[in-house]
């Protein structure tokens, strides 16, 4: 079913983009009724709509007795719980019409999702650009640091997506992990990497089939005298499957320094502990280059990050 299309779209708020729903057919005379049926995750909808944070398709602030009409269009802005701010900012590398290429810190999810609203790379970006149309070129995981950019104009996004599809995107990481005697560096890993459905969706798993996830491994330096264990390397993906740098390393016996996902699944803390931000994951997104598909020229941008036991 095509949800009915919007002719108007509100501001951020806080660089917060507003969610839309379509009111459905059922047993609510109230709007505040069917808002509490259809997201019953917030419990404040009398509220909010005695604050005006519920719209009508024209912007309009809707009452808290108002009426449920089914097909009617709400705008309304997600609340999450108070979010703990991650001990580093993101830093803008770079800013044009098409582009804007950042910084990501450790500890700081790309998009809104779960328990992560405001601190969260698209919100804050928004915030401090004001810009409503910015879209995530690709995706780096909550833990990992380095380079990482957004698309600024919607008719652009199938071109630069395009690229990542065809495989035209030169990307380097780099990771910290132990140091294992008898490999010979660099080498590749080649296999099938697939997410599995149930409780088990966090960890992917390798399976036989043909081979959909490439990584060439290269050893920088051993970390030694200090931590002659470990090791700082550098990893280059040929594609880009869902932990794909994670999978590589921890199947050579190499699992990644502060990896709460591989070799072991470590539980989410509970909701209100405080944060841990003492054991970050050692995996940076170096650099990232490509020839712009709009403008045709060469892109190339670089974190200025350090991993912290690299050095």
């Amino acid at each position: 079913m095509t949800r009915p299309r919007a002719p108007w779209t509100p501001p951020l708020r806080d660089g917060v983009s507003a969610s839309r729903v379509a009111v459905s057919a059922g047993p609510w005379a109230l709007l505040a009724d069917f808002l509490a049926a259809r997201l019953p995750a917030a419990t404040d909808w009398p509220a909010r709509l005695a604050r005006g944070e519920v719209l009508d398709a024209q912007g309009q602030a809707l009452a808290p007795d108002a009426a449920c009409l089914p097909g009617q269009v709400l705008w309304y802005w997600r609340a999450p719980p108070p979010e703990a701010a991650p001990p580093e900012d993101i830093a803008v590398l770079h800013q044009c019409e098409h582009l804007v290429a950042v910084d990501k810190p450790h500890f700081m999810s790309v998009t809104p999702g779960g328990r992560h609203l405001h601190q969260t790379v698209l919100v804050r970006l928004k915030r401090l650009l004001g810009i409503a149309t910015l879209t995530p070129m690709h995706r780096l995981d909550r833990e990992t640091a380095g380079v990482l950019l957004f698309i600024v104009r919607p008719q652009d996004r199938h071109a630069y997506q395009t690229l990542l599809r065809e495989r035209e995107v030169h990307k380097v990481y780099e990771a910290v992990a132990p140091w294992r005697d008898g490999l010979v560096f660099p080498l590749d890993c080649i296999d099938r990497l697939i997410e599995p459905a149930g409780d088990d969706f966090m960890q992917m798993q390798v399976q036989p089939g043909e081979p959909n996830a490439q990584t060439r491994i290269e050893l920088i330096r051993r970390l030694d005298p200090d931590r002659p264990h470990l090791a700082h390397y550098r990893l280059l993906p040929l594609t880009g499957r869902k932990h794909q740098l994670r999978m590589h390393l921890n199947g050579l016996g190499l699992p990644i320094v502060g990896d709460r996902i591989y070799p072991r699944l470590w539980p989410e803390p509970p909701l209100g502990a405080p944060p841990d931000w003492s054991n970050p994951l050692q995996l940076l997104a170096r650099e990232i280059a490509f020839t712009d598909p709009v403008t045709g020229q060469a892109r190339a941008f670089c974190s200025r990050r350090r991993l912290a036991l690299a050095g």
